[in-house]
């Protein structure tokens, strides 16, 4: 039970420990030492941080942004047991990697003692409400603290500040082929995408269809429940492109849910389309729509 609380905890607290609210005094508060600054040499990258992926181009803006205002949230960091002058990023690798190209010699930091597994889930975690993690990062994290410390996937969703069904969907993507992970991983696919290839006959045939047609998820569902085979017809087209207000609404109630939400709508009325695999996820949604 005390575990439990703790990890309830860690989930809440876990905006005023990175400074996700924008006020740097909460973070200082509550930081053993306070806020203060250290050369950027006596920082290392955390080599178990999920996310691999950093992005040149947006490096080079913060780059920017940080020479003009400099870093106005600190990294957050922990001590490098049996190393002086010495710490590893708990959270705020991509603010260290453009502070360094904007020629910074110090930066502000925060400094925190935290276990190898605390350091883990807060960098998930960080990432995660950051939507800074393409979803087979976000897999691989999720997967390291159940194969490194027997989470469950409700432990997971409880932690994260998911829906367990995110969760289970999330690591599900780890079941596809090797090249289907590096189309996420560059952006040629979603996950609502990669969801849709899971136990169908060839992923990769699919996968390559939906990219060179540019499908969308409810087209690439359709192409599925039409054998899932590399000669199955793929779904017409839709002759009206969704605006940005619908799509933004559509990836919400995705991320919330962890299944694929899809809106129809026009001057009329429309339609909101959850899809689901299994009867546990179903279950879920009822659950949800009764306790709301």
């Amino acid at each position: 039970m005390a575990d439990d609380q703790s990890r309830n905890r860690l989930g809440r607290g876990l905006a005023a420990l990175i400074g996700d609210m924008g006020t740097e005094s909460t973070v200082v508060d509550r930081s053993r030492g306070g806020q203060r600054r250290l050369p950027i040499e006596f920082i290392r990258a955390n080599p178990r941080n999920p996310r691999r992926s950093f992005n040149a181009g947006e490096l080079d803006d913060l780059a920017n942004s940080i020479r003009e205002k400099g870093i106005v949230q600190p990294i957050v960091v922990r001590p490098v047991e049996g190393a002086r002058d010495s710490f590893e990023i708990i959270a705020g690798e991509r603010r260290w990697r453009a502070a360094q190209k904007a020629g910074l010699h110090e930066v502000p930091v925060v400094i925190h003692e935290v276990s190898d597994k605390e350091a883990l889930e807060l960098a998930i975690i960080e990432n995660v409400q950051r939507a800074d993690l393409n979803a087979i990062e976000e897999a691989q994290g999720y997967q390291q603290l159940i194969d490194e410390y027997g989470y469950s996937q409700t432990d997971l969703a409880t932690v994260i500040g998911k829906s367990r069904p995110h969760v289970a969907n999330t690591l599900s993507l780890l079941k596809l082929p090797d090249s289907i992970h590096g189309y996420l991983r560059d952006g040629k696919l979603t996950a609502g995408h990669a969801r849709a290839l899971i136990n169908v006959e060839d992923p990769e045939a699919i996968a390559k269809r939906i990219i060179d047609a540019g499908l969308s998820v409810r087209e690439a569902e359709s192409l599925r429940q039409g054998g899932g085979g590399a000669k199955a017809k793929a779904a017409p087209r839709a002759s009206r492109q969704k605006d940005a207000d619908t799509r933004a609404i559509e990836k919400s109630l995705s991320d919330r849910l962890g299944l694929t939400v899809t809106i129809d709508h026009s001057a009329s009325g429309g339609e909101v389309k959850i899809g689901y695999t299994t009867l546990e996820q179903l279950d879920e949604v009822c659950r949800r729509l009764q306790t709301a």
